[in-house]
């Protein structure tokens, strides 16, 4: 499974310089988990830069995948992963939703560079 991190969408629908690093994982929907703080992250990003519809519209890509909620189990273990690896809330939150699913997080944001199952590609 994989789970690619708000940045990485973000990246991939502006056609950014790292999007082909991200085009496999997000392609291969059968195999793709979205947890719902992501849909968050960039519908917010979307609506300011481009407008609802634009965010309406990457939302609704997003939800092609497998949209896991955020319940207390993952709530939990996001708070622990946060306090170990010293990261913000919204990246615990992925983090545990990637390890509780067995899931490779695709990411080009410095915070989860060198943890365990993240394929890291540094930001342009």
């Amino acid at each position: 499974m994989n789970l690619v991190d708000s940045c990485g969408w973000l990246e991939y629908l502006a056609d950014g310089p790292n999007a082909d690093f991200f085009a496999g994982p997000l392609e291969n929907q059968e195999k793709l988990l979205v947890p719902t703080i992501c849909i968050t992250e960039v519908f917010k990003r979307v609506l300011q830069q481009r407008g609802e519809d634009a965010a309406l519209h990457a939302a609704a890509l997003m939800q092609q995948g497998q949209v896991i909620d955020l319940d207390s189990n993952i709530a939990v273990e996001a708070a622990r992963l946060g306090y170990k690896h010293d990261i913000p809330l919204a990246d615990g939150i992925i983090l545990a939703t990637a390890y509780m699913h067995k899931a490779v997080i695709w990411t080009q944001d410095a915070d989860f560079k060198g943890l365990k199952d993240v394929k890291y590609k540094e930001k342009l």
